[in-house]
C-alpha cells in the first residue's frame, strides 16, 4: 500500500509561483510513474504532469513552459514548481502514484 500526501498549496497572485511537494510513504520502490493532477470546481480532474522512475516527464499543454516536476525517488518526495501563475490554475492539486493511489489534495487559487 502507497499513502500519498501533498503540502505547499495557497493563495499566490497572478505570475507568482508556488511549490507543491508529495511525500509517499508504504511500498514506494515499486512506484512506476507518479503524477500530478488538478480539479477546478465543475469541471473533471485533468492531468498536469508525471514522472516515471527514468524521470521521462509530460505535461499538458496548458502548463508546458511554466511547470516543472520532479522526483526524489530515494526519498519518496515529488514536487511541482509552479511558475507564472494564471487564475485558470486554480485547483484542486492531487498527487497520484501509478494512477491508484492518491493523496487527498492541497488547494491553489490564484487571485490578485
Amino acid at each position: 500500500q502507497v499513502q500519498l500526501v501533498e503540502s505547499g498549496g495557497g493563495l499566490v497572485q497572478p505570475g507568482g509561483s508556488l511549490k507543491l511537494s508529495c511525500a509517499a510513504s508504504g511500498t514506494i520502490s515499486s512506484i512506476y510513474v507518479m503524477g500530478w493532477y488538478r480539479q477546478a470546481p465543475g469541471k473533471q480532474r485533468e492531468l498536469v504532469a508525471t514522472i516515471t522512475t527514468r524521470a521521462t516527464t509530460n505535461y499538458a499543454d496548458s502548463v508546458k513552459g511554466r511547470f516543472t516536476i520532479s522526483r526524489n525517488k530515494g526519498e519518496g518526495m515529488m514536487y511541482l514548481q509552479m511558475n507564472n501563475l494564471k487564475p485558470e490554475d486554480s485547483a484542486v492539486y492531487y498527487c497520484s502514484a501509478d494512477d491508484e493511489h492518491w493523496g487527498q489534495g492541497t488547494q491553489v487559487t490564484v487571485s490578485s
